[in-house]
């Protein structure tokens, strides 16, 4: 027989021990032959938290350098529009707040999925005839990026693999990776304002292939897919039976010469799960209210990724509910020309960091067409003194106060990434001291190749 001690909590300390009679699978199990366990602490971290790793925090951690104490700090590395406080929101998305707070109306829980009325909402600002969409369509989520959570966690199993842009937001790998799925980087072309590299991309599709991730417009690149390319993708994932994730986070925040399509209007059978949100074209990232937008013409999701979607979302309760509460006002009365002054002052500040960028030996940018950034190209070959994007970057900080990100950061080395958000005068400021530090470092083709030799 064995004997087990049952530890019973008493005064002071060190509880006093008892015996007890207990009976197993019909035998009695008398004291005298206690196994002991020695207690000591055992706590770890999560496989799933040493799994998760963001490649920005990553190198940017690393970059432990100090700006230029003579000069004042610039920041063109955060993807913050309200950071300087030039782009605000406007006042019908505030009012609207603030009417819901003082309401008391929503201060308790909502359902998971968010209150059925504000998926109405979501669902008749984004419905059209080519992308029909109904309340039971839209999961509200906590941001779009807990929208990209939940949409991967749907759809992929560990062991299973994603399609993901290089170069491409890094919270597709930071999420893919914490879950035990692969990931598989298909190429952006820069030749071709960051059209996908197809067959490329094609060549990466296998069984295991649990579904395709389409950033449009990108972050980074600031690019904008013609409808022509956006439907030989849809060709592509028709063709492998491969569902898409849609990031379209920055969905019509495109400049005037350039038209923005939602995928899921250009095809009837391949289904979509579009992400998206407030937080950019509305100017409110903090407010962490984003949606999933179910599209599935021909029903292959089926119940089971709806359901999954739900269950999923059960896990933290949904968005907050005072933003839900004014969700549908958000959407019905913005002015639109709230939308049109923010673009043109992006499409300024691009404009104008394109061309200051674009004269100055050593680099290459590219034109951006949306979103909130653009691609830089370092020919490294005339910075010698430089191993890579990160140096680059490292001694623009240390010398000029210039902050950029690398675009290692986006899986795509020897380029770094603008963000055109900040003051025209910043960005003039910007471009100008970046011209300085490139005049400084840069070396023709025999100077690159006599300090190579050196080496």
């Amino acid at each position: 027989m064995d004997s087990y001690l049952i530890q019973v909590n008493g005064r002071g300390d060190h509880a006093p021990m008892r015996d007890f009679h207990l009976k197993s699978a019909g035998n009695t199990i008398s004291p005298g032959k206690a196994k002991s366990r020695k207690p000591r602490w055992a706590v770890r971290a999560s496989e799933m938290s040493k799994k998760t790793f963001n490649p920005v925090r990553a190198i940017v951690d690393s970059m432990k350098v100090e700006p230029n104490p003579k000069k004042a700090m610039i920041s063109l590395s955060l993807g913050d529009p309200t950071v300087f406080g030039n782009l605000p929101t406007n006042d019908e998305v505030t009012r609207a707040v603030k009417e819901v707070l003082d309401s008391g109306q929503c201060n308790g829980y909502a359902p998971s999925v968010g209150y059925q009325s504000c998926r109405e909402a979501v669902a008749a600002y984004y419905n059209c005839p080519e992308a029909p969409l109904e309340a039971q369509d839209v999961i509200l989520t906590s941001g779009c990026s807990q929208a990209i959570e939940l949409a991967l966690a749907v759809l992929a199993n560990p062991g299973q693999n994603i399609l993901v842009p290089r170069p491409g937001f890094s919270l597709y790998k930071t999420l893919a990776l914490s879950m035990g799925i692969e990931v598989k980087l298909y190429n952006l072309l820069p030749e071709k304002a960051w059209e996908i590299d197809l067959e490329h991309l094609e060549s990466l599709v296998d069984e295991k292939t649990a579904c395709l991730i389409v950033n449009n417009p990108s972050n980074p690149c600031g690019s904008v897919f013609s409808k022509s390319h956006l439907q030989e993708i849809l060709a592509v994932a028709s063709r492998q039976c491969v569902p898409i994730l849609a990031d379209e986070i920055y969905g019509d925040m495109v400049f005037a010469d350039c038209k923005y399509e939602p995928i899921a209007t250009l095809s009837t059978n391949v289904p979509i799960l579009s992400c998206g949100g407030l937080a950019k074209r509305w100017l409110v990232p903090g407010w962490r209210m984003g949606w999933i937008l179910i599209h599935d013409r021909r029903d292959i999701f089926g119940n089971e990724i709806r359901d999954g979607l739900v269950r999923l979302s059960q896990r933290i309760l949904g968005p907050c509910t005072l933003v839900q509460g004014a969700l549908e006002r958000i959407l019905r009365r913005t002015p639109p020309e709230f939308y049109h002054n923010t673009l043109s002052i992006l499409k300024s500040n691009a404009d104008l960091c394109y061309a200051a960028l674009s004269a100055i030996p050593g680099l290459q940018p590219v034109r951006p067409s949306g979103a909130m950034y653009l691609m830089v190209e370092i020919e490294m070959e005339h910075f010698p003194e430089f191993e890579n994007d990160v140096e680059f970057t490292e001694r623009l900080i240390s010398e000029q106060s210039v902050f950029c990100l690398p675009a290692s950061c986006f899986e795509y080395p020897n380029f770094f990434r603008v963000v055109i958000t900040v003051p025209e005068e910043m960005i003039l400021e910007a471009c100008s001291r970046i011209q300085e530090f490139c005049e400084m470092h840069y070396q023709g083709a025999e100077g690159a190749q006599d300090l190579e030799c050196d080496k």
